[in-house]
């Protein structure tokens, strides 16, 4: 990678570490027990605890839920899964998709670049002794784009894992934005669909199991073409 690349992404990382410090800065002065509480409801995972806690809020839940879903996918050990049936059930499936993939993208972005300013120099110092190593590197800088659709777009799967292999692959940070953008919409509305449903099962029984059945396929020709190839 160029020099000039190395200072572009380096100002880019420094950019998002400095909003995301800000931003957990400005909620701490403005309301300094939200986030202690809201790190305690993530780690519960009790959807009504959630729901909730952000109800009282109006409008300014939806900010609330926006700002734990980027906290919850930035630092990439946590399912944000709870918040987004919570953000289906008190907004509306349509708005809680929408605020659950737009916070989960900048959740990721925010991801990879911290863990590329770590892990990626790391990275390329060890790919650079071994002839096998470019090889896959190489093949994820033409290949990244399909690779990283491909993984943002199944659902359930942890995003954490998904944002540190991009991190230390070749891709390039548009790849990786625009990959994960398309993605993210897919997966994101079948979790606010499922959790949505799951709350109201008695509601939406014929939907959710539709719904389920789907995901079930989806993994399910994965699991058999992986086989496939592995015969091969």
């Amino acid at each position: 990678m160029s020099d000039r690349k190395h200072r572009l992404e380096l100002i880019i990382e420094i950019v998002f570490a400095g909003l995301l410090v800000a931003t957990l800065v400005a909620v701490h002065w403005s309301a300094p027990e939200l986030l202690p509480t809201l790190w305690k409801l993530t780690l519960s995972g009790d959807v009504d605890e959630i729901i909730e806690f952000l109800q009282p809020y109006g409008l300014w839940a939806m900010l609330i839920s926006f700002v734990i879903n980027v906290l919850i996918n930035a630092l990439g050990f946590l399912p944000s899964i709870f918040i987004s049936t919570a953000n289906g059930v008190l907004f509306g499936i349509g708005p809680g998709i929408f605020i659950s993939w737009l916070a989960e993208c900048t959740g990721v972005i925010i991801a990879f670049l911290l863990m590329r300013s770590i892990l990626r120099h790391a990275a390329e110092r060890l790919i650079s002794k071994s002839a096998y190593l470019k090889k896959v590197d190489e093949f994820s800088s033409h290949n990244g784009f399909k690779m990283m659709l491909f993984a943002r777009a199944l659902p359930y799967f942890p995003s954490g894992i998904i944002s540190a292999v991009g991190a230390v692959s070749s891709i390039s940070f548009r790849e990786y934005v625009l990959a994960t953008l398309i993605g993210k919409f897919p997966s994101t509305a079948l979790e606010v669909v499922i959790g949505h449903d799951l709350v109201n099962y008695e509601e939406n029984m014929v939907r959710l199991a539709l719904v389920v059945i789907l995901v079930l396929l989806v993994y399910g020709m994965i699991w058999w073409v992986q086989r496939r190839k592995g015969r091969s």
